[in-house]
Parts: C-alpha cells; sequence; structure tokens
C-alpha cells in the first residue's frame, strides 16, 4: 500500500512541474510564527491585516467549495479555510496537496461558529511536496524498533516527546550553569586519541590516512583534562561525546554525552558536597520538582544523601568479605550466580561483575557508595590508612550508578606499577582493562596537583525520567538493515 501512496504523490509532484510551479521553491515569507498568531490572536485579527504563516499540513477535510486544513510549525497549530472563491488556481490546489505537505499561507484572522481560531487564506504556495505520508496515515508509529530508527517520524508522531528533550537540554545546562558559577572553565579536547584511556571499555578503532596510523575514539574525558590540570589550570569541565564498544542494553549506549569536571587542592568529601548540591539544582531544573518516579517507586532526591561502604554492602550482599576473598572465590562466586565469568578477569573485573549483579540492584535511595577496592580502580588516590582501597564515590540510585568521582592518583611510581597490573590482564585476555599511556605518565612526573574529578552521563537524565537510555537520545544507534 506504501509503494501505491508514494507513486500517486510523484504523479502529484509531476503535475506541479508541468504546469510551472516549483514544489521546493528556495525562499517563502512568512510574518508570524504560528504561535506567535494564537498567541496575539485577537489584537491581529482587529488590526484586519494579513499574516502570512508557513508550516507542515497536518490535517485535510475537503468539503466541496472549501478546503480546511490543519498547518502546523514548531511553535503551534492554526486552521486555514481556503476557499475557491479566494483562489486562482483552487483546483490545482486541491488536487494536488497532500498531508505532510509544507505550505505558505497569507490571509485575515477569524473565528469560525464552532470559536475555533482560523485564517481566511487569500494567498497559498505549497513549499515542499512530501512525498511520502505521515505513519499515522497507514500505520501509526507504535513498534519500539520503527520508533527508534526513524526518530524524526516518532517526533512528528508523538509531538509530546519534544518536551522530553527540551528537560534534556535544561538538564545540561543547569550543571554547566553551575561549575560556571562555580568558577570552572569549560573546555574542549580532541576526540581521537594515540592511546584510550580514562576507563575500562573497549573503544572503536578509526584510522588517520594521513598520518597513515590508526587512532582511537575516546572513550572518556579524563586523561586529556588532567594534563590541563598539570599546565596550571585549577577547574576545567568539558562536556562532550564520548564511545565505548560495548554491549546494547537499557542503560548503554555505544556514543553518549558526559560531563567530567577536575578541581584541584580538593579531594573525594569536597567533591561529593559539590555534587550532591549539583545534582539537586539540576534534578529542580530539568524536573521542577526533587522528586521522580522510576518504575512506580518516588525517589525524593531532597534528603540528605547517605554513605554506603563497598566493604559492607559486598560483604552483606555477595557474601564474600573483600579484605580476605581471593581471585579463585570470586570466581566460583561469579559461576554460583550465573554471571559466566571469563578465564582472563582479574579480581577487580569479577568484583565488580558481582557487584553489579548482587549488590547494586539494591540501592534505589540516592546514595553515595564509597571507598572500594583498588583492584577496580586505577586511576583513584589510595586510602593513606588502608592501601587496598581507593578515595572513591559513585552516586546511586534506582539499582544503578549514576556518576563516579575521586580523590586523583598523582604519584606516577604507583600509577605506573597499576597499569602495568592492568596491562597483564589486557594481555591475558581483558580488553576492557586500561592501557599502560606512557605520554600520560610523563605527563604525571612532571607533577599532577592533588586534586578530584567527577564524572556524569546522560544516564542520569534516563533514569530521572524513567526511560531506557536509548529512549532518551534522539537517534541511537541501530542494527544495520539487511
Amino acid at each position: 500500500m506504501i509503494d501505491e501512496l508514494i507513486k500517486e504523490r510523484l504523479k502529484k509532484l509531476q503535475n506541479l512541474k508541468k504546469l510551472g510551479i516549483d514544489p521546493y521553491p528556495p525562499r517563502i515569507k512568512r510574518t508570524h510564527a504560528i504561535g506567535a498568531v494564537v498567541e496575539n490572536f485577537e489584537t491581529l485579527a482587529k488590526q484586519s491585516k494579513n499574516v502570512s504563516v508557513a508550516g507542515r499540513v497536518m490535517g485535510l477535510r475537503n468539503q466541496g467549495g472549501v478546503i480546511f486544513a490543519d498547518l502546523k510549525d514548531e511553535t503551534s497549530q492554526i486552521q486555514l479555510v481556503i476557499k475557491q472563491d479566494n483562489l486562482k488556481q483552487y483546483e490545482i490546489f486541491r488536487d494536488n496537496l497532500d498531508i505532510g505537505d509544507f505550505l505558505e499561507a497569507t490571509g485575515t484572522l477569524f473565528t469560525t461558529k464552532k470559536g475555533e481560531k482560523s485564517i481566511e487564506v487569500k494567498d497559498q504556495r505549497l513549499i515542499v511536496k512530501s512525498l511520502r505520508p505521515l505513519p499515522s496515515e497507514y500505520y501509526g508509529l507504535e513498534d519500539t524498533e520503527t520508533r527508534l530508527r526513524k526518530r524524526y517520524l516518532d517526533l512528528l508522531a508523538h509531538p509530546e516527546l519534544k518536551k522530553l528533550f527540551e528537560q534534556k537540554t535544561k538538564f545540561w545546562e543547569s550543571f554547566r550553569y553551575t561549575l560556571k558559577k562555580e568558577g570552572f572553565l569549560e573546555v574542549e579536547t580532541p576526540v581521537l586519541e594515540a592511546v584510550p584511556g580514562g576507563a575500562d571499555a573497549e573503544p572503536f578503532v578509526t584510522h588517520l590516512n594521513a598520518l597513515d596510523v590508526n587512532f582511537y575514539l575516546r572513550i572518556s574525558l579524563e586523561i586529556a583534562l588532567k594534563k590541563l590540570m598539570v599546565a596550571g589550570y585549577e577547574k576545567v569541565f568539558e562536556i562532550g561525546r564520548i564511545f565505548r564498544n560495548e554491549g546494547i542494553d537499557a542503560e548503554h549506549l555505544q556514543d553518549y554525552t558526559q560531563l567530567e569536571f577536575y578541581w584541584a587542592y580538593h579531594d573525594y568529601n569536597d567533591m561529593m558536597d559539590l555534587v550532591e548540591k549539583m545534582y539537586k539544582e539540576g534534578i529542580k531544573k530539568t524536573l521542577g520538582t526533587l522528586a521522580s518516579v522510576w518504575q512506580n517507586k518516588k525517589i525524593d532526591w531532597n534528603k540528605k544523601w547517605q554513605k554506603v561502604d563497598y566493604y559492607t554492602i559486598f560483604k552483606e550482599k555477595v557474601g564474600l568479605d573483600l579484605k580476605t576473598a581471593a581471585r579463585d572465590d570470586l570466581y566460583k562466586k561469579a559461576v554460583s550466580v550465573g554471571i559466566k565469568p571469563e578465564k582472563n578477569w582479574g579480581r577487580g573485573r569479577l568484583i565488580d561483575k558481582l557487584f553489579s549483579k548482587l549488590a547494586r540492584p539494591t540501592i534505589i535511595e540516592p546514595s553515595f557508595l564509597v571507598d572500594p577496592p583498588a583492584d577496580i580502580e586505577p586511576l583513584a588516590k589510595r586510602k593513606p590508612d588502608e592501601p587496598d582501597k581507593v578515595e572513591r564515590f559513585q552516586i546511586m540510585a534506582c539499582g544503578t550508578e549514576l556518576g563516579k568521582g575521586f580523590s586523583e592518583a598523582n604519584d606516577p611510581i604507583d600509577q605506573r606499577e597499576r597499569f602495568r597490573e592492568q596491562m597483564k590482564l589486557r594481555e591475558a585476555g581483558d580488553k576492557e582493562a586500561q592501557r599502560l599511556d606512557e605520554d600520560f605518565l610523563e605527563a604525571l612526573e612532571y607533577g599532577l596537583p592533588p586534586m578530584a574529578g567527577f564524572g556524569v552521563s546522560e544516564r542520569l537524565f534516563a533514569v530521572l525520567v524513567d526511560k531506557p537510555v536509548r529512549e532518551a537520545v534522539f537517534f541511537p544507534l541501530m542494527r544495520l538493515r539487511k
């Protein structure tokens, strides 16, 4: 059926061209956005002056010598009343117009007997001929796969989605505003890296023809921002895209927006205070309230966030004491709970997988998860009194991680040794283990000031609006069609 509808529209397109009508003119005249017409309708109607509007036809009703059309632009929608007596080419217009076409219409304002604000059209022009019918005309648009693959149609069919993405803009604007208010400098760093670092993730590889060398799409913003701290900056942040070659699920994307910021002469305790304040301001500006709903549960972001000790909750939920548990103990536990661990996983990967499966889902209210084993965070500073732990915190809520920060490791000798341990894991087959980055280690040897860092991705926004993260981006990556 769709092919027949397209053929019919192509025939109309050819008819218009034969009549010398350009169905895609380069310029239009528009005196008012439709929203401005609706908002100031009474004033403009009293002036009895022509207004010119433009937009997409979303509804058509042909009643003999009169056509009623619903015209919509980004700001609003209004009814056009097109009378045969007012147009010289009425029949041409009538016979070749479809829902989905774009029109330019000029006329005067009036209110119909039913009280509907309308424009009596005195002059009109087709400015875009649509060759495909909008989804609602032939099959609707409810299938998730189709909606995400053709997001532009999803937004047309479900205009309420625009509010979601307006909220997302407010979300990032709020974080940017808070950090600038606190004196942080916004910067931009490269997307292409010779050595990907700053996270446990498999990168995407690309080739630079000019140098005949492979580079990686960054998996984190961390390393470049730390180099700026070596250079003398004390407060920097970046909001940018990062890329991770990992699985597709409700919480993960392959390319997404992340905020990272670094703060010299402060530690993770100072950072927790700032982050809690920043989150509460951002959530209030995004949602208009400090309460959100996640899977039918009310989440209160306003109360003081509790601290949850990593070792304590791990022992409680997993049943192993991280002070004494060996790698074999962790491996056997992972097998017993159905994780299917790979033989090359190190102690840190096993700890993280066990925590993610058994402990993380139990943390629903906003909390700081603090002081995990050093095995799972090679870039965080060790706790002076407990060197097997690191000064790291994660924002936990709704059963998932919604941000991570730590006192940054700045001892170049210790950092080299921890990178070497990661490289052993890579050599054993762990593709997500971190690489030894000589360029970064050299920068550390010049001196990185004591500092804390923090990162948060758009997963937080998805949780706030209670949607899978793929539903909270415009164009998620989709499987290629065969």
